[in-house]
């Protein structure tokens, strides 16, 4: 019998969860959301932003938090950040999200959400924030001291699902610890004081983890990404320098060939098609035709979001009215969660 914390049991109810979402959407609520570091891309996409429209569009509560705060954790700069939050709205919008359906908001603009920080933390030990493997993973990757922020970010990721009661999360395996953390805080609380929280499940990602155009994970920092953002004539440009190798014969083989499988694996989460059967129809035509067909898949589906997009990118004032909108809503969100968290501590006075 697995133990509660384990990949198995969470794999267990997360399939239990899948099944039910679209029986009884009013079960549930969502949050998810993302760092504004930069443009998204198709990694983004069909990891992410797919799923989160085909859950919004199941009629469940869904909050995307763009987590401009986070940007800190790891940077020293917030150069961009602007520019990039506006970005990742367009991308939402453009994407499929529907701001009727869906509350956008970010980080620095519900300061009763942050403000859950100071209870959150006394229900965690040190020990089990600096055990956490992310928090060691982004440390070693930043190349910088732990800093207190980064330290506690899987707290102030419990108060970005906590503030709305939300409770399931779309995430990978590698995020689970932060929400077995997220449930400890909620069930700690709820233990300590009154019953104000939900213990969230995490809903593990089944989609494709798409690779960068080199075959390593698709990132931004290595310049192997293809950006929604990006216009037909520069993904077109950006596949044509993307590398593969000196033989003819297109295969698909990620592990001897990890460009010309990457590229092929790109063609077939645009196409629908199978990456074997793309690589059997192009044979020995060699890489020129096989970046060709990729571009033509890629321009394909595209086409309509990059439409969406950029009659958006044109109406700068409605982008910016759909955040504030959101900022908005999780904000009375918040104040009210806020609320019931002094009532339960017994921190109202004078009434």
């Amino acid at each position: 019998m697995p133990n509660e914390g384990s990949f198995e049991a969470a794999l267990k109810r997360s399939d239990e969860i899948r099944a039910d979402l679209p029986v009884h959407p009013e079960r549930y609520c969502m949050l998810t959301g993302d760092r504004p570091t930069g443009r998204l891309h198709l990694g983004h996409y069909f990891g992410t932003l797919k799923g989160r429209v085909e859950i919004q569009n199941m009629g469940i509560r869904t909050n995307v938090l763009i987590a401009d705060y986070q940007v800190i954790t790891d940077r020293d700069t917030t150069a961009n950040i602007a520019d990039n939050v506006f970005n990742m709205v367009v991308d939402y919008l453009a994407c499929g999200i529907d701001p009727d359906k869906t509350m956008v908001y970010v980080h620095s603009a519900i300061p009763a959400c942050n403000q859950l920080m100071l209870p959150f933390l006394s229900l965690v030990t040190e020990a089990e924030l600096e055990r956490n493997p992310t928090v060691k993973a982004e440390q070693e990757a930043s190349g910088h001291a732990l800093t207190g922020l980064l330290l506690t970010y899987p707290v102030h990721q419990a108060c970005d699902i906590l503030f709305c009661k939300g409770n399931i999360v779309p995430v990978g395996r590698d995020q689970l610890p932060h929400i077995e953390l997220t449930r400890t805080i909620a069930r700690r609380f709820n233990e300590r004081f009154a019953e104000v929280f939900p213990e969230p499940d995490a809903v593990l990602s089944d989609a494709i983890l798409l690779p960068g155009l080199d075959g390593r994970k698709m990132s931004k920092s290595y310049g192997n990404s293809i950006a929604i953002s990006m216009t037909a004539e520069e993904t077109a440009k950006v596949i044509k320098k993307s590398k593969t190798d000196s033989e003819r014969t297109i295969t698909f083989d990620p592990e001897a060939r990890p460009g010309v499988s990457a590229l092929l694996t790109t063609a077939a989460v645009c196409s629908g098609r199978d990456e074997r059967d793309i690589a059997d129809e192009i044979g020995d035509a060699g890489a020129g035709a096989l970046k060709a067909y990729v571009t033509k898949a890629v321009n394909d589906y595209f086409a309509p979001i990059r439409a969406r997009r950029e009659k958006l990118v044109a109406d700068p004032g409605y982008v910016w009215d759909v955040l504030h909108d959101g900022n908005a809503k999780a904000s009375a969100i918040a104040e009210q969660t806020l609320g019931e968290v002094r009532e339960a501590m017994g921190m109202v006075y004078g009434r």
